[in-house]
C-alpha cells in the first residue's frame, strides 16, 4: 500500500507557495508524526492490552501462521485484515471478562485456598523451569527393602514400641501444630521449652531431622504436614553462615533419607540444591573443606579456636555417605570427587602411632595439634570409613582398609581397662593419655559390632567382645547417676570409675550414642539385657526429662531433682527415639544388609553393585 494513501490529506505539487524544499520538509514532518503515532500505539498495546504479546507478534515479527497464510494465498486484501482486527478485539473483551470473573472468584475464596493456589502455581513454575534444562536427571525410584516394618509378634516389644511412638508424638505435636497453624516457634512452644529448630540461620532443623522418624513410625499425617512445610518454606537462599558438618548430617542426610523412604521428588531436589550450596566450602588449597560457610557469598572459614584455623577431623570426615548419594541422585560426579579427594590428602600424611589427629590445616595440608579422640572432634570420621565400605556394597576396599587399620591403632593406643574391669576409650594428647570417655564416644560399641564381621577371621569374636565391654561401660555411666541418665563425660582416675567429676561434664542433653550401641548389640546378639537397659533409659527420660511441650535436657544427672535446660535437641527425634523404636522392632525393619545409618541416624540405602536406582 502506498504511503501517501495513509496520509490524512493529499499534497498538490502545483501549489505555487510550496517550494520543493518546503515540500520535502513538510512531508518528512508528517511522516515523523505518523511514525510516532504508530510507535505510541504499539507501546500502548504492550502495556495496556491483555495478551498483547500475541498481537505484537504480527506487528513486529512475521509469525509462522502469517507466513503460512501468505504462502497459501489467503492473505490478500484489507478486508481479511479487518476481519482479523474484529476477532482480536473480541478476544480482548473475552480476556477482560475472564480476568474479572477470576478476580471475583479469588476474592470469595478462603485464605487457605488462596495459599494452596499460590503453592500450586509455584510448583508449576518449578516444573516449567525444570523443563527448560534445570531439571535433575530422571531416576527410576525403587523403595529399598525394609523401609516399613510390621508389628512385632512379641506383645511386650509391641507395647514398648507403641510407647516410644507416643514419646515422639509428644515431642513433635507442638512443632507440627506450628506448621499447620502457621504460628511462630515462640507461640508453639509457649511453655518455654525451646526446640532446636535451626542450624545457624538455616531454619527447620527439627522438622527435617524428624522426617524419616515420622515415616518409620508410620505417622504419615505428620509426615505429610512436614513435607508440605519443606516444599513451601525450606529455603537455602540466604545470607547466613552455617556449619557444613551440621547442615550435611541433619539437612542433607535427612532429606536424602526422606526421599529414599517415601519416593517424594521434593526431597531429592532439595537435597541436591543444598549439596550444591555446600560445594564452595571445598575451595581451599588442599580441598579439605572449611568448617563454616556463608551460603550466599560462598566464603568459608574455620572455627577460630581450632588449632590455628584448622579443619576438624569429625567434620571434614563426615561428608562421604551423603555426597556419594548426591552424586547418585544428581548424575554429578563432583560430589563424590570432593570427598574422595579428602582421602587422598589423608593418605599422603604420616599418622602418629597410626592415629588421626583431630586438626588438619586446609591451607598447608599438615596436622595441627596432635590431639586424638574417638569422641568429640574425631568420632564420626572412623564411623564413616566403615560405613563407606558397607554402603558401597563392600566394594570400597580402601575405606575398609582405612577403618580396620585405624581401629587397630585405637585399640593399641587408646583402649584401656580400669582396675574395676571396665573397658574404656581414653583421649590422646601429644602422646599422653587423658583417662576420660565422653558420651559421644559410646557410639563406638555399636560401630565395632557393626564392623566385626568384616574384620580378619581371627578378630571377629574379639571385636564383638570389645563392643560388648564398651556397651557395659557406657551402661555403668548411666547406672551410677541419681537419674539413671549418663553424663556428658566420665572419668577413670583417682579411684573414680565411669563417673563425672567436673560440674561442666554432669549434664545430659538427650544424646543417642548409648542407645545406638544398645540397638546394634541387640541386632547382632539378641541378648535381652540390651532391651532391658534401653527400657530403663526410657523410664528415666519419662521421669526426669518429660515436660509439657516435649523433652528437655538436664543440667546435673547426679542431682535428685531435674534442673531442665529447656532445650529439645533435634537429634533426640532423629536418633535417640529412632534407635529406641528399632530396638523394639523386628530385624527386618531397616535391615543392615540394605541400609546404612549416617551419623545422625538417617538411613541411606546400600548402593548395590547393580543399582536399581538407574538413570534412564
Amino acid at each position: 500500500m502506498p504511503v501517501a494513501s495513509l496520509l490524512p490529506f493529499t499534497v498538490t505539487p502545483n501549489r505555487k507557495s510550496a517550494s520543493p524544499t518546503s515540500f520535502r520538509l513538510t512531508e518528512k514532518f508528517i511522516l515523523l508524526l505518523v511514525f510516532s503515532g504508530f510507535i505510541t500505539l504499539c507501546f500502548g498495546a504492550i502495556f495496556f492490552l491483555p495478551d498483547s504479546s500475541k498481537l505484537l507478534s504480527g506487528v513486529f515479527f512475521r509469525s509462522s501462521s502469517v507466513e503460512a497464510e501468505t504462502r497459501a494465498g489467503t492473505v490478500s486484501d484489507t478486508s481479511t485484515g479487518t476481519g482479523k482486527d474484529e476477532k482480536i478485539l473480541a478476544k480482548i473483551r473475552k480476556d477482560h471478562e475472564k480476568a474479572l470473573i477470576e478476580a471475583k472468584d479469588t476474592l470469595q475464596k478462603r485464605p487457605d485456598e488462596i495459599k494452596q493456589d499460590i503453592n500450586s502455581d509455584k510448583a508449576k513454575l518449578v516444573q516449567n523451569r525444570q523443563g527448560k534444562g534445570d531439571s535433575l536427571p530422571f531416576v527410576q525410584y525403587v523403595r529399598p527393602p525394609g523401609a516399613t516394618g510390621h508389628e512385632p509378634a512379641d506383645p511386650d516389644a509391641k507395647a514398648k514400641r507403641a510407647k516410644i511412638k507416643e514419646v515422639l508424638l509428644h515431642c513433635c505435636y507442638r512443632f507440627i501444630s506450628a506448621l499447620i497453624l502457621e504460628v511462630t516457634p515462640q507461640e508453639a512452644f509457649s511453655n518455654g521449652l525451646l526446640s532446636y529448630l535451626s542450624t545457624g540461620s538455616l531454619k527447620g532443623a527439627t522438622i527435617v531431622d524428624a522426617l524419616d522418624t515420622l515415616y518409620i513410625m508410620e505417622m504419615y499425617d505428620e509426615f505429610e504436614a512436614a513435607t508440605e512445610w519443606v516444599e513451601s518454606n525450606l529455603d537455602f537462599n540466604m545470607n547466613a553462615e552455617i556449619s557444613v558438618f551440621e547442615v550435611n548430617i541433619r539437612f542433607v542426610g535427612g532429606l536424602l533419607s526422606a526421599y529414599y523412604l517415601s519416593g517424594k521428588e521434593v526431597f531429592r531436589r532439595k537435597a541436591v540444591e543444598l549439596g550444591e550450596k555446600l560445594l564452595p566450602a571445598f575451595k581451599t588449597p588442599t580441598g579439605i573443606p572449611w568448617a563454616l560457610l556463608n551460603l550466599k557469598s560462598g566464603i568459608g572459614r574455620n572455627w577460630p579456636w581450632a588449632s590455628g584455623g584448622s579443619s576438624i577431623l569429625a567434620e571434614y570426615g563426615t561428608l562421604h555417605l551423603e555426597f556419594m548419594h548426591l552424586s547418585e541422585l544428581s548424575g554429578r560426579p563432583d560430589f563424590a570427587e570432593k570427598v574422595m579427594n579428602i582421602r587422598k590428602v589423608l593418605n599422603r600424611l604420616d599418622k602418629p602411632q597410626g592415629l588421626y589427629p583431630n586438626y588438619l590445616n586446609p591451607n598447608s595440608g599438615q596436622w595441627g595439634q596432635h590431639h586424638v579422640s574417638v569422641g568429640g572432634l574425631g568420632d564420626s570420621f572412623y564411623e564413616y570409613l566403615l560405613k563407606a565400605w558397607l554402603m558401597s556394597d563392600k566394594t570400597d576396599e580402601e575405606g575398609k582398609k582405612l577403618y580396620y587399620d585405624a581401629l587397630q591403632a585405637i585399640e593399641k593406643n587408646l583402649i584401656r581397662k580400669s582396675s574395676g574391669g571396665l573397658t574404656y576409650i581414653a583421649e590422646w594428647k601429644g602422646g599422653l593419655l587423658e583417662h576420660k570417655m565422653g558420651h559421644l564416644t559410646c557410639f563406638a560399641g555399636g560401630m565395632i559390632a557393626l564392623g566385626a564381621d568384616g574384620g580378619p577371621d581371627d578378630k571377629t569374636g574379639h571385636q564383638m567382645e570389645l563392643a560388648a565391654e564398651i556397651a557395659r561401660t557406657c551402661h555403668e555411666s548411666y547406672a551410677r547417676t541419681s537419674m539413671k541418665l549418663g553424663p556428658e563425660a566420665f572419668r577413670f582416675d583417682g579411684g573414680v570409675e565411669a563417673i563425672a567429676t567436673r560440674q561442666n561434664e554432669k549434664y545430659f542433653i538427650l544424646r543417642p550414642e548409648v542407645i545406638e550401641t544398645y540397638m546394634y548389640m541387640w541386632r547382632f546378639t539378641h541378648d535381652p539385657k540390651y532391651r532391658q537397659w534401653a527400657w530403663e533409659a526410657v523410664q528415666a527420660l519419662e521421669k526426669y526429662c518429660r515436660v509439657e511441650g516435649g523433652y528437655s535436657g538436664v543440667r546435673d544427672v547426679y542431682a535428685n531433682t531435674p534442673n531442665h535446660d529447656d532445650v529439645q535437641q533435634s537429634f533426640y527425634l532423629a536418633e535417640t527415639l529412632k534407635y529406641l523404636y528399632l530396638l523394639f522392632s523386628d530385624d527386618d525393619h531397616l535391615p543392615f544388609e540394605h541400609w546404612v545409618f549416617n551419623t545422625e541416624a538417617h538411613p541411606l540405602p546400600v548402593i548395590k553393585k547393580q543399582n536399581p536406582l538407574k538413570e534412564t
